[in-house]
């Protein structure tokens, strides 16, 4: 089915609305559909047509949401890279990615400056792959993961049943373009007649003001919640509606700081190829004890369970990416409760297998994290001849010593999954999306 382009659909019904706010600049619905429109005669002046990929490395400016709707007018597909990668990172996945025209700052890159153009009626297929994205690949190689603009559109409606969908909203977008949480942020804003309050990185400060200035919705990774609650101090935020909590599990004592600052956090658990968001706690009930139920118009099941419940989770729905098969295999670990609610324990290529006993590092973080001097911690298997694996944990915090924080976790869980080994660091190891990297903490670790 084809269906008009989600800025063109903003820029007829509140043209005048805000769209795109990018430090002192202010983009309308109806200017973001000049650019766009503009961005689409530059692509296809350089030879751009359907079934072409065009390839962009950028931190976030506008001009990347103009690229973006502009190769899917022309029937192209844009891959976004990393914008932390480096040149010789970035060959590779050129090779793969044999992109017709190359944007940014990447080797050879075209110039992301860009006129306002003539509008011209855009309509885009449902089955049009819109935007071509690796995953981290933190744990190995990347994958090309590819998203159709109906994947998209049914994000956007499964969250608007959820959260609400209205011109109203105001989002802050501190997560990467080139990330499935800010494309899919970005599509539903366009989608919803929204505004994006856009980022080119994080700071705790500008979080601050954004929301000061009137954001009613964000999404954050624990780790940037922490800072803006910090740099907030004692005052409540007001008007802030809900923050998206992805990338890591939450502490209750997080969860509480979170909303006596006045910010409602909801937990969420999602992947790229299922084009961000499959479950989401519901505003009226969340209680931070899970990472909500599905979305509408998304299926999860447990699959190959233990005695507890706990197995690899499958989702299928509208969401998914094509070529998944009819369920999408996550490799991830987690249970339903009886209200249908995901609680999420690990990636099955994080699991511990301990002595013959499974450790789910999620459930010995979120314990390490209830401590008082704990301000960061991650959980990761180190090869041992005698048990095969043992529990390492790596704990950002100067005090107290180990045997303080071996009793702690000895008191609240069975012994087995106590850590047999600490490691102390200054920060933990992140990608650009807040997500542990899984394979500098090996490092760390010497596994």
């Amino acid at each position: 089915m084809k269906r008009r382009c989600p800025v063109a659909s903003a820029a007829l019904t509140v043209p005048d609305a805000p769209a795109v706010f990018f430090e002192e600049s202010l983009f309308t619905w109806r200017e973001a559909d000049a650019l766009v429109a503009g961005a689409a005669q530059q692509l296809a002046s350089l030879g751009v047509a359907g079934g072409d990929r065009v390839a962009l490395r950028s931190l976030n400016r506008p001009e990347v949401v103009w690229f973006w709707f502009a190769a899917a007018r022309l029937g192209a597909t844009l891959v976004p890279l990393n914008a932390r990668l480096t040149d010789s990172e970035v060959v590779p996945l050129l090779e793969r990615v044999r992109a017709r025209v190359a944007l940014g700052s990447l080797p050879g890159g075209v110039s992301l400056d860009v006129a306002p153009g003539v509008s011209r009626a855009a309509e885009l297929d449902d089955d049009q792959v819109i935007v071509g994205l690796f995953t981290s690949g933190t744990t190995g190689t990347p994958k090309l993961i590819e998203l159709t603009q109906g994947n998209f559109r049914a994000n956007a409606s499964a969250n608007a049943a959820r959260l609400g969908g209205a011109a109203t909203q105001r989002w802050f977008g501190v997560l990467p373009l080139f990330h499935i949480g800010g494309l899919a942020m970005l599509y539903r804003c366009a989608t919803y007649g929204a505004s994006l309050v856009l980022e080119s990185s994080f700071d705790a400060q500008r979080a601050c003001a954004a929301l000061d200035a009137g954001c009613t919705h964000t999404s954050f990774v624990p780790t940037m919640l922490d800072r803006v609650i910090d740099a907030r101090g004692p005052k409540p935020f007001r008007g802030v509606q809900a923050a998206l909590i992805g990338g890591g599990p939450m502490s209750a004592a997080q969860l509480a700081r979170a909303r006596a600052a006045g910010i409602p956090v909801l937990q969420t658990y999602g992947l790229t190829e299922a084009c961000s968001q499959v479950t989401t706690e519901a505003p009226e009930s969340a209680d931070g004890q899970t990472a909500g139920e599905p979305l509408a118009g998304v299926e999860v099941r447990i699959v190959n369970s233990d005695a507890d419940g706990v197995g690899e989770i499958e989702v299928r729905g509208a969401t998914v990416a094509k070529g998944q098969g009819e369920w999408l295999h996550t490799r991830d670990l987690g249970a339903l409760d009886s209200r249908g609610r995901l609680k999420i324990y690990a990636r099955r290529t994080d699991l511990i297998v301990s002595g013959g006993e499974n450790v789910y590092p999620a459930e010995v973080e979120a314990v390490l994290r209830e401590h008082p001097a704990v301000r960061d911690v991650a959980v990761i298997g180190r090869d041992d001849a005698e048990w095969g694996q043992i529990t390492v944990a790596v704990v950002v915090t100067a005090e107290p010593s180990d045997d303080v924080l071996r009793e702690w976790a000895r008191q609240r869980l069975a012994g087995f999954k106590v850590p047999r080994a600490w490691v102390r660091a200054e920060q933990l190891p992140r990608n650009a999306t807040g997500k542990i990297d899984r394979a500098a903490l090996r490092a760390i670790v010497g596994s």
